[in-house]
Parts: C-alpha cells; structure tokens; sequence
C-alpha cells in the first residue's frame, strides 16, 4: 500500500501496465459531503416508526453503504423496508440538498477533464437523486455519464453496479479507476478488476480502506488530482 502522491498502479510505466483512462467517481464521500441530509432523513425514519434516534455523529457509518442495509443493521429486517419508505419522504424533497460539493472538487473535475480522461459517476444510492443532485450543485457537466441504483434496489450491491457500467460504456476495466470512500467501492472495483482510489476526505477509515484493498489513498481533493493527473 502506496499512500498519496504517488503515480497509480497503471501509470504507463511499463507495457504491462495500461495508462487509466476512465475515472469512475462515488458520490457521497467522494464528490460530496451529504451527512446531514443522510444522517436526518434516518432520524425521521427512525422517529416515524418510533424507534430510538441515535444522534447524527452516531449515524455517519450509514453513508455509503446501501439504505436497506443500514435499517437491518438499525431495526430489524422485517421493518426495514418501510424505514426506507419514510426516509425517501424526507430526503426526496430535503434531504437530497442537504449537502455540498468537497472543497476543491470541482477544480479536480475541471482538470481530469480538460486531459480528456472519461469521468463516470457510479453510486449506489438511486440514479433520481444522484442526477438531481449533480445537477443541482452543476457538477453533471463533468461527466460523460452517471450510474445509480434503481428505487426497488436493483444495482445497489457495487459490484452489480460497476458491471453494469462496464457493460454500458464499453470502458477496458484494466484501464480504468474507482475513487470512492467505502469498502463498497474497494471490493466492487477489486471484483470487477478495476484499480481504486480510496479517499480518506469521506467517511471511511484508512484501516476499512486498507482492509477492502484499495491501492491507493488520498487525503485531499489535491492530492487526488495529483494522483490521477
């Protein structure tokens, strides 16, 4: 494990070793900050099916990792389904703004790009909110195309997710890389042989990161462009 500032793994240095040319970006965590709109969208879930209400600092591990599965590990399997009902009706109207682009992404967006890298955005939250989201904050335009999930919650598990891409694009896995904050990310990329980035800005731990394989790590925006520039 190599951490920051380093060329990635694919860097041309060797025939063996294609140069990337596709950046597959996460959204929440990596793009954006969405805490807030996460973390009360589950409180008023939660509140609605008069469960206990953890405090927000409590619930930042819910970022990433597919909705249903947060209301198992929260409530129970059989009241999981409607929590995610309840939360849809907070977030889909609130929720979803509640959030702000990383400082300096879009700086890093603007430069992969103008190095004529394909940029994709592949997340496991449902593609609705990840366009609206991308749009509202005017970030689609960095984009070639955006991946998410569907509502009945096909295509969160990531690595379904990124096949799916792969399928969809035409992109040569050995030529492409995953940024994202989760081991969601690591191990959807790692089983679609797609190198990662795992950025230590979001909500997971070097240790998750490290643990999920990802062959890289950054700790800014900065550092991420430098990475992969």
């Amino acid at each position: 494990m190599t951490d920051t500032l380093t060329a990635p793994t694919r860097s041309g240095s060797s025939p063996s070793q294609p140069p990337c040319r596709s950046v597959l970006f996460d959204l929440d965590g990596t793009l954006t900050d969405p805490k807030e709109g996460i973390t009360r969208s589950i409180q008023f879930a939660l509140e609605k099916l008069g469960a206990d209400i953890p405090p927000v600092d409590e619930l930042t591990w819910c970022i990433g990792p597919p909705l249903l599965e947060n209301f198992q590990r929260l409530l129970d399997h059989e009241r999981a389904p409607a929590a995610v009902g309840h939360y849809r009706e907070r977030f889909a109207s609130v929720g979803l703004f509640e959030n702000e682009p990383y400082a300096g992404i879009r700086d890093v967006l603007s430069h992969l790009q103008s190095r004529d890298l394909r940029l994709f955005v592949a997340s496991s939250k449902p593609d609705v909110y990840v366009r609206q989201i991308l749009e509202h904050f005017e970030l689609s335009p960095f984009f070639e195309e955006i991946f998410g999930s569907e509502l009945d919650g096909t295509r969160t598990n990531k690595s379904d997710l990124l096949r799916h891409v792969i399928s969809e694009t035409g992109i040569d896995p050995a030529e492409a890389t995953m940024v994202g904050d989760r081991k969601h990310d690591m191990i959807g990329a790692a089983d679609n042989s797609i190198a990662t980035i795992g950025v230590l800005y979001g909500y997971g731990s070097r240790e998750e990161l490290t643990e999920a394989g990802a062959n890289r790590l950054v700790r800014t925006p900065q550092e991420l462009n430098l990475l992969l520039a």
